[in-house]
Parts: structure tokens; C-alpha cells; sequence
């Protein structure tokens, strides 16, 4: 009887991994379909936050924005993953190596980005610039916010399906803008409502911490899927 329960349960172990390679193909397309949206929003986003930003003189949206122009290139590092592995192009192992040539690229871009803007954060804060309040930069935060949380749980649950942790790195990234956009938001909040200018630059020097820490996490490989 245990050898026939046994041969039972390695049955349908076999066929439960048999059901998830051939479900993967759509799991990767779906994959696919989330780095193209997260590229095409992320090009939209840092175009209008960095014009906004230049406008009003904004330090902290001037880093949000910037920001989204690096997170396109860990999306475009996705892209061509989820595409050579559906052409076959590569093995695991060649993309592997790939992947963590890319991470640590977009790693040294954050790291530039961090020292940016706490640079200009801190000589806005030195010279008591004070930044206008933006409209523009209100609104395209909060829809970042909307935006980037319902692509962070799609990409985690593809993550999972993939088996992929480099997918579960690009859903932290993702994560990550959360905290960039309510930080920038923070900022222009404040110096509009309450008219405290220093809180932008303040934001500035917080969003460039996080920054770092998104590119100390990817120069290493770390995630986290929570």
C-alpha cells in the first residue's frame, strides 16, 4: 500500500511540474507584457515630472523624474531576459551573467542619480532656493503611486509563477518608486500648503537615500518581495 501511496505522489508531483512548464510560456508573455508597460509609463512619468520639475524648481521631483528614466533601463535589462529565453537564444547560465552585468550597470546609474541629487538638494537647501508649487507634480505622483502598486503585486505574482528572481528584483524595484513618490509628494505637499520650502530638498535628501539603497540591493543582487 506505501508503495503504491508513493508512486501516487510522485505521479502528480510529475504532473503538477509537467502543468507549470507548459504554463510558463503565457507566464512569460505576461511577464513581458508588465516590463512593456513599466517602460512605456516610466518614459511618460520622467518626461512629464522633470519638465514639471525644471519649471518649478523642484529638487526632489527633479530626482523623481530622472529616476524614472533608470528604472527604464532595469525594465529594458527585463525585456531582453523574457525574450531570449522565449527565442531560446541563450542558456540559464549566459543569462545569468547577463543579468548581473545589467544589475550592476543600473547600480552605478543609481548610485550617479543619489549623488546628484543630494548634491542639488543640498546647495537649494545652502541657498534657500525656493521651489514653486507644481500642479503637475502633484498629480503625476499620485498616479505613480496607483500605478507602480498595482505593478509591483502583478509582477511579484509572475515572479513566483516564473520561479524567477530576477523578476522578484524588478518587483522591488518597482516597490521602491512607491516610496520615491510619496516622498516627492511629502515635499511638494508641504511647501504648498504650508509653504516650507526646505521640505522639498528635504525630500530630495531622502529620495537620494533610498536611491542608494535600491543600488546597493541590486549591485549585490538582494530583493525583497515583501
Amino acid at each position: 500500500m506505501e508503495v503504491v501511496k508513493e508512486a501516487s505522489c510522485n505521479h502528480c508531483t510529475s504532473c503538477s511540474a509537467d502543468t507549470e512548464e507548459r504554463g510558463r510560456p503565457e507566464h512569460v508573455r505576461r511577464a513581458l507584457r508588465l516590463e512593456y508597460l513599466t517602460v512605456g509609463w516610466n518614459i511618460v512619468e520622467g518626461i512629464v515630472a522633470v519638465t514639471a520639475a525644471v519649471l518649478a524648481g523642484s529638487v526632489a521631483l527633479l530626482g523623481f523624474g530622472i529616476d524614472s528614466f533608470v528604472e527604464c533601463a532595469s525594465g529594458f535589462v527585463m525585456i531582453w531576459r523574457l525574450r531570449a529565453e522565449t527565442a531560446h537564444r541563450l542558456t540559464s547560465q549566459a543569462l545569468d551573467a547577463v543579468e548581473q552585468r545589467a544589475q550592476r550597470l543600473v547600480a552605478s546609474s543609481l548610485f550617479l542619480l543619489a549623488a546628484y541629487v543630494a548634491f542639488d538638494a543640498g546647495q537649494a537647501l545652502w541657498n534657500g532656493e525656493r521651489p514653486e508649487f507644481t500642479l503637475v507634480g502633484v498629480g503625476i505622483t499620485s498616479l505613480s503611486l496607483l500605478v507602480m502598486r498595482w505593478l509591483a503585486r502583478a509582477k511579484r505574482r509572475v515572479a513566483r509563477q516564473l520561479g524567477s528572481r530576477a523578476m522578484e528584483a524588478d518587483a522591488f524595484q518597482t516597490t521602491a518608486c512607491i516610496w520615491l513618490s510619496l516622498a516627492t509628494l511629502a515635499g511638494i505637499g508641504l511647501n504648498g500648503a504650508l509653504g516650507w520650502w526646505w521640505a522639498d530638498p528635504i525630500a530630495a535628501l531622502v529620495i537620494a537615500a533610498l536611491v542608494v539603497k535600491e543600488g546597493v540591493e541590486a549591485w549585490r543582487g538582494e530583493h525583497n518581495c515583501c
